[in-house]
């Protein structure tokens, strides 16, 4: 039972801050970043590089988190911002060429090759009969600290509340004095700096490979459509639940149905129950789980 609690926290915190950081910027921008999963990727290439090159890890992710969210920036003001003049299916469209921009540059740059960072090794944790390294402690630690630190700011800070009355209400918000383009270029650097923060902390327990951002956005979206787009708190539950599903579909046992024990449902199936949650979702709960706050936002 602990191992799956495990299995589970590590999985909800690979999903949740890329899911959290595509939400809190559709609250603004109304538009799908299908891009935004390769801001994970890139990030965890970036850290990669900057450990390659003889910086610690923690300085690298913090690079890795500046560079990323500068990116975010960059692209938000020079390329979404000008496609959303003609509509948010066109913006949509022009994030998935992004998207593969981003996958041919670090495809061109780092090769295809599955890699690893390198950092020092530590003697995992035993919790009775369950090991837990401590990579994966601090993957998961980074995956809920933060998003309890995104709740503070979105609830307690002055730029919480301009974000939230840039979500409500664009031109009263406006009206009242509060800089639109500077509240929306935060919140895209701190999305791009989340997405890097997971996209590393997914490569430190698996590896770092082009595949990672793709492999993230059928889950992220799950989650996000789950809890809610333009609801980040949402979108953290969201992947919570996406997590649920898969570790369950991992690890029950279905040889009952075949007279049989020892049935598991193959790794490589594990995101048809992304699929299926995300079906539901979008027939019973269109709007998603949290649809009233989606919709007073």
């Amino acid at each position: 039972m602990l191992q799956f609690v495990i299995d589970l926290l590590i999985r909800a915190s690979d999903i949740m801050l890329v899911a959290v950081g595509l939400s809190v910027v559709y609250s603004l921008v109304r538009f799908p970043n299908v891009a935004h999963v390769q801001y994970a990727m890139t990030g965890a290439f970036v850290t990669l590089g900057m450990t390659k090159a003889g910086m610690p890890f923690a300085a690298a992710l913090s690079v890795s988190c500046i560079v990323t969210g500068c990116l975010a920036v960059a692209l938000n003001v020079f390329v979404f911002r000008r496609l959303l003049r003609s509509g948010s299916s066109i913006a949509m469209v022009g994030s998935l060429a992004v998207s593969m921009i981003l996958i041919a540059v670090v495809l061109g740059s780092a090769g295809s090759r599955p890699l690893r960072y390198t950092t020092a090794l530590s003697t995992p944790l035993q919790l009775g009969s369950t090991m837990i390294s401590v990579d994966q402690i601090t993957s998961i630690a980074c995956g809920f600290g933060c998003v309890a630190l995104l709740a503070l700011l979105l609830f307690k800070t002055g730029v919480g509340r301009s974000m939230r009355a840039m979500a409500s209400n664009p031109a009263l918000a406006a009206a009242t004095g509060v800089d639109g383009a500077r509240v929306l270029n935060g919140i895209s650097f701190l999305s791009g700096a989340l997405a890097a923060l997971g996209g590393t902390m997914l490569g430190l327990t698996e590896n770092v490979d082009v595949d990672l951002g793709t492999n993230l956005l059928l889950p992220v979206f799950a989650a996000a459509i789950l809890g809610g787009l333009g609801n980040p708190l949402g979108a953290a539950a969201g992947a919570l639940l996406i997590a649920l599903a898969e570790t369950l579909a991992t690890n029950i046992d279905f040889g009952w149905m075949l007279g049989r024990s020892g049935v598991y449902v193959p790794v490589s199936y594990v995101g048809a129950a992304s699929f299926v949650i995300l079906l539901a979702a979008l027939l019973l709960r269109p709007y998603g789980l949290f649809d009233r706050e989606v919709r007073r936002v």
